[in-house]
C-alpha cells in the first residue's frame, strides 16, 4: 500500500463532511488524475444495519475520495475544503457489502474536468477482491465561490 498523505485524526481538514458523514479515514495515494483511500467499516456508521455497510455509504465513500483530492490540493494553498455534489453515478455495480470490521480500499480516476464538473471513475476493493465500481458525474464548487 502506498504511504500515508493524511490521517484519519485529520482527514476532516480535507473534505467538507462531518460526522456522521465521513466515509473515508486516510488518503493513501493523490497523484495526477489518481487517488486512493482507505476506509473501515465501522458499526456505528449510519449506513450500517445488521452488520453490513448498505450501499449508499460505498457510493458516498467514492465519492468522498473524489472529494479529497480537491481538498488536498487546495489545502495546498490554505484553504479550505470544497464543497462537491453527485450529480449521476453511472453504471454502479456492487459486487458484494462489506461487513464490520472490514476496510474498503478506494481508487478513484479523473476521466474528465469540464465546467465545474468532474467525471470520475471509481472502484472499491475488499479483502482483495471488488466490491463495486462506477462512473459519477461530481460537482464542485469553485475556491472563491466557497472560500470568498
Amino acid at each position: 500500500m502506498e504511504a500515508l498523505l493524511v490521517s484519519k485524526e485529520h482527514i476532516t481538514e480535507y473534505i467538507p463532511q462531518g460526522h456522521p458523514m465521513v466515509m473515508i479515514d486516510t488518503l493513501n495515494y493523490c497523484e495526477g488524475t489518481t487517488t486512493k483511500t482507505t476506509f473501515k467499516v465501522d458499526e456505528g456508521n449510519i449506513f450500517v444495519k445488521n452488520g453490513i455497510l448498505h450501499e449508499p455509504g460505498i457510493i458516498e465513500n467514492i465519492a468522498q475520495t473524489a472529494a479529497v483530492k480537491a481538498g488536498y490540493e487546495v489545502k495546498k494553498h490554505g484553504l479550505a475544503p470544497l464543497l462537491g455534489f453527485i450529480g449521476a453515478v453511472k453504471d454502479l455495480k456492487i459486487h458484494a457489502l462489506p461487513k464490520v470490521g472490514d476496510v474498503l480500499e478506494t481508487t478513484v480516476v479523473i476521466k474528465a474536468d469540464v465546467m465545474g464538473v468532474t467525471l470520475i471513475e471509481g472502484s472499491s476493493v475488499c479483502n482483495g477482491t471488488i466490491i463495486a465500481d462506477c462512473e459519477m458525474k461530481i460537482f464542485i464548487q469553485k475556491p472563491s465561490e466557497t472560500n470568498a
